[in-house]
């Protein structure tokens, strides 16, 4: 998981550097963002079908290999279109990483443990945040972000070989789905989906934008304004494992969306505020990381309680299929306003996208009678 995202976590934190060097515009590092979670969007359904069929092991030692020669390209990249294009193949990995990860637990984990097995699973995204934020980006400083990016996709391509040789073997491959969906549970869904979208759009701006208001706006030095993304990882951790935790007690999953959203919200007016008052931003960073990012893998978790054992890629894949979605379409608005406006109304349009996904998740409260039940 650390390594699914890692290529955008890297091109956020060390931002700086490549508009410095590449001579590319905040609006087309925002559309770095675009082309990987674009892609992941388009390719989770296929991936999840994939996964249902092929295997989880299959799956992660090529989700690995992928990500390594994303990360190689990226390292290589001259200019704005080879990145992009390498920003793009990342996809494909960001797309098998929940399918083949919650299969895996769903398969050797009891049930009563999977709530806090999701949230270290989860988790590892935000530790790939905070390897991105300090020791890769400190690296860069001695080797230069080229470097940085070589050092990790050989690092991926270690995690392969290793994936390969201690992993389970899959078993023999699945047939169709042996029953269909029952409407509740596909509805639910379905509006994790939605939910999933409009939180992705708030996280992706945060994400791509961070340390780069924190070097333009705050004044910040490149390496400081990366520790911002590094902060925003650690918080991540916590509020990942702490939070989905949780959600494994009965008649509590259901209702946590909802209001880890509403805590998003007073995060980015944090962020807002912070153009004022820059001690904020720090503040701001834990906070998103403590409830906008945990509320993804509380997501999961409730996928993971309702979905059928041959559809859980599937299921899996529709909801990760809407936070990529979110992911593509939230760094270019967020970036074309700022441009026209500043940051602060840019941080007020993440407070609103989260405010919207509180809305869409409150009708999942009433599954908490039925939880509890």
């Amino acid at each position: 998981m650390a390594f699914s995202m890692m290529q955008l976590f890297l091109i956020g934190a060390l931002g700086p550097r490549l508009i410095g060097e590449l001579g590319i515009s905040r609006t087309v590092l925002g559309l770095t963002t675009t082309a990987g979670f674009g892609a992941a969007a388009l390719l989770s359904p296929v991936a999840g079908r994939l996964v249902d069929r092929v295997g989880p092991r299959r799956c992660l030692v090529a989700l690995l290999l992928l990500t390594g020669v994303s990360l190689a390209l990226i390292g290589a990249a001259p200019g704005a279109a080879v990145l992009l294009a390498a920003v793009a193949l990342g996809g494909l990995p960001q797309a098998l990483a929940n399918p083949a990860t919650n299969k895996v637990i769903l398969a050797t984990v009891p049930a009563e443990r999977r709530g806090g097995v999701t949230g270290l699973k989860q988790s590892g995204v935000q530790f790939g945040a905070f390897l991105a934020g300090l020791p890769l980006s400190l690296l860069a400083e001695g080797v230069g972000w080229r470097g940085a990016m070589w050092t990790a996709a050989g690092t991926a391509a270690l995690a392969a070989v290793w994936a390969a040789l201690v992993l389970p073997p899959d078993a023999a491959a699945a047939t169709a789905p042996s029953r269909r969906p029952d409407s509740s549970s596909h509805g639910a869904t379905k509006r994790l989906a939605v939910f999933s979208l409009l939180l992705g759009c708030g996280i992706a701006s945060v994400n791509t934008y961070l340390a780069l208001f924190g070097s333009q706006r705050l004044g910040l030095s490149p390496t400081t304004a990366a520790a911002l993304v590094a902060v925003l990882g650690v918080a991540g951790i916590g509020g990942r494992m702490g939070w989905s935790r949780a959600a494994g007690r009965p008649g509590r999953a259901a209702s946590l969306p909802a209001l880890l959203a509403a805590g998003s919200v007073g995060a980015a007016l944090l962020l807002a505020a912070a153009v004022l008052a820059h001690p904020l931003a720090w503040v701001a960073a834990i906070a998103v990381g403590s409830f906008a990012v945990a509320a993804n893998a509380v997501s999961m978790v409730l996928v993971m309680q309702h979905a059928a054992p041959d559809r859980a890629g599937q299921d899996s894949a529709l909801v990760s299929a809407g936070f990529f979605a979110g992911f593509a379409v939230g760094p270019p608005l967020f970036g074309a306003l700022v441009s026209a406006s500043g940051y602060a109304p840019g941080w007020l349009l993440v407070a609103a996208e989260f405010m919207v996904a509180a809305v869409v998740a409150v009708p999942l409260m009433s599954r908490r009678r039925e939880e509890a039940e």
